[in-house]
């Protein structure tokens, strides 16, 4: 095994990442055909719907972020005779495009390319279907057997016209975060819709002066307290169509919300990865909603919050919604390329690192897309003695987030770090922002070659 580190940085698991109703050349991938949509091959054999490279003998070549990094030396440990070679990348963290680049790169020279790749992006396969390199999956090289145990919906973002091409890691769907003893001392109960938490922060604001109910200084704040909302701000309607809306009444009643408590001083506006937050506000947590990997990288790794204080609920639900709904933060992708010489190693790789308990049961630092090994997972995760009462709400969390939110090529993280977070800053609410935010979405859109309608 070697470990290549390209000039990238590299992140932790609360990498931002998004997620996206995908589009690509898809419909024209035949059967039968001799040829991927990034261009002609030779010495191909048509198989498994795409036009396989002679199959060869040699290292299986995967790609990983550094978090993900622990799980290839698992595999290399547990399977002793395949030969791997591992290659550290940013994992696409942030939106940075370093793979699709290198992508491009490999098509003009006709080498170079990962055989198992890891993203901590969920909108990859929106271009690399049509440059040709992710493999298409659900026709021949994993199991409908298999396929059918992740979580519902999870699998969304990797497939394009019934066509699967990548499988999902982990997924990050935001739950109600809070300090059970805490909670207990003041004498307040959880709240279950967002009318009772409005009132619970303002109620914090002048009993408790100083402590928090949420925090909205992060660039991903709209993937939780808006998309939760179900704000038709990013409604991806086909291969290159989305939907914008920012000023309708789910997303203005949750604009509303923060923006009482911000004023009220119970909501920050610093985020929780900022120097300022872990200094000042890190034992002033009462409640916060925020995804799944929160719990082990924000309270436990982060702000350093003692054992046995955080507790997990369902996020609010706004009173009179029939159908319970919440955002997602993240939850990575793994992706086969269609020029692997290894198929059958590089196949045995991705099923195994997305779905087998040695890692994802036991290992790995996000909820498993892979219900199964959710399961395991969520039993570890109580057995650390850390959390305070049971995670049964990020298992029910896992089926609810809510379709009506995508990302397509453009990052929504962006997009609110430029127009909302700055203004924020300067002590504009998020209201008097919303037109601006559409604006911006309209253009970030427009630019990436999507038809827009308002």
């Amino acid at each position: 095994m070697t470990v290549n580190k390209p000039p990238a940085a590299q992140v932790g698991v609360h990498s931002r990442r998004r997620s996206t109703l995908l589009a690509g050349c898809a419909a024209s991938v035949m059967a039968l055909t001799l040829a991927g949509c990034g261009g002609g091959a030779t010495g191909t054999t048509a198989k498994n719907g795409f036009a396989q490279a002679a199959q060869k003998n040699g290292a299986l070549t995967v790609w990983v972020d550094a978090t993900r990094l622990d799980a290839a030396k698992l595999y290399q440990k547990l399977h002793p005779d395949v030969k791997l070679d591992i290659v550290s990348y940013d994992g696409d963290a942030n939106g940075s495009n370093y793979l699709q680049t290198k992508v491009q790169l490999f098509n003009r020279t006709g080498k170079g390319w990962p055989d198992v790749v890891f993203s901590s992006q969920n909108n990859e396969v929106t271009w690399a279907v049509d440059a040709g390199f992710a493999a298409p999956l659900n026709k021949g090289l994993i199991s409908e057997a298999t396929l059918g145990q992740f979580a519902k919906g999870a699998n969304d973002v990797c497939t394009v016209g019934g066509t699967l091409y990548c499988l999902r890691n982990d997924l990050s769907q935001a739950v109600l975060w809070y300090n059970a003893p805490l909670m207990k001392k003041f004498g307040y109960k959880v709240p279950a819709t967002w009318e009772d938490y409005q009132q619970l922060g303002e109620k914090v604001a002048k009993e408790h002066p100083g402590y928090l109910v949420g925090d909205a200084g992060d660039t991903f704040t709209p993937e939780i307290y808006l998309w939760a909302s179900k704000c038709g701000a990013n409604h991806i309607t086909g291969p290159k169509s989305v939907s914008v809306n920012t000023t309708s009444e789910n997303c203005t009643k949750m604009a509303k919300l923060m923006d009482t408590l911000i004023k009220d001083k119970s909501m920050s506006v610093s985020g929780v990865f900022s120097t300022d937050f872990a200094k000042n506000e890190a034992d002033k947590v009462l409640l916060m909603p925020g995804p799944a990997w929160f719990g082990g990288a924000v309270f436990k790794d982060g702000l350093k919050t003692p054992a046995r204080q955080i507790a997990v609920a369902p996020i609010p639900q706004w009173q009179g919604d029939p159908s319970p709904s919440t955002g997602n933060v993240g939850g990575g992708t793994w992706l086969l390329s269609q020029h692997s010489t290894h198929i059958k190693a590089a196949t045995d790789f991705l099923k195994w690192v997305t779905t087998d308990d040695a890692y994802q049961g036991e290992k790995a630092p996000g909820f498993p897309a892979y219900a199964p090994a959710a399961e395991n997972w969520l039993k570890a995760q109580g057995a650390t003695g850390y959390f305070a009462g049971d995670l049964s709400a990020l298992k029910d969390a896992s089926s609810q987030v809510w379709s009506g939110w995508g990302s397509g090529q453009f990052s929504q993280e962006a997009i609110w770090a430029a127009t909302v977070k700055p203004g924020l800053t300067q002590g504009k609410s998020i209201v008097s922002m919303l037109p601006a935010w559409q604006d911006s979405i309209v253009k970030y859109a427009q630019s990436d070659g999507y038809k827009v309608s308002q």
